[in-house]
């Protein structure tokens, strides 16, 4: 039977294993530090990179080179972020982006969904929206099933 810690650096273990250049680059914003550490470690897990905003504002910077052409920019296959953050929400930014060539498909996770904000969501082209609790599990599936076809 494996200790606690053992169970710990296999998991770290795992992390490590699974990272390497080639796989898809994920830009994660989520203002909550606890729901951000857990979708981090989940989505590095499943092999991917992960860079992480902790609010609106570091998404938008982190994005900035999609708005200003000159600026040179981060690749990211994939952006998940939370609709309501402080300073920019992830709706605002995927408005930004709807008329925006090459930008990266977008996961909206949100505490606060209605038939609207769904509605809204899917009319601006997010790929997903998954209201919040939800299953890590399938999460992880439309993120690979996203990823399958645009990478």
């Amino acid at each position: 039977m494996k200790t606690s810690i053992e169970k710990k650096n296999n998991i770290c273990r795992l992390v490590k294993n699974t990272h390497n250049s080639h796989s898809p680059k994920i830009l994660l914003a989520e203002d909550d530090k606890e729901m951000r550490n857990l979708l981090t470690l989940m989505l590095r897990k499943e092999g991917y990179r992960v860079t992480e905003c902790t609010d609106g504002i570091s998404l938008l910077d982190m994005l900035s080179s999609f708005f200003l052409p000159s600026k040179e920019y981060d690749n990211f296959d994939l952006i998940i972020s939370d609709i309501r953050m402080p300073g920019v929400t992830g709706m605002e930014i995927l408005m930004g982006a709807n008329e925006l060539d090459n930008f990266p498909p977008m996961i909206l996770i949100t505490a606060f969904g209605d038939k609207e904000t769904h509605i809204l969501a899917e009319r601006l082209g997010a790929a997903a929206l998954f209201d919040k609790p939800f299953d890590i599990d399938d999460m992880l599936k439309k993120v690979r099933a996203i990823l399958l076809h645009s990478v």
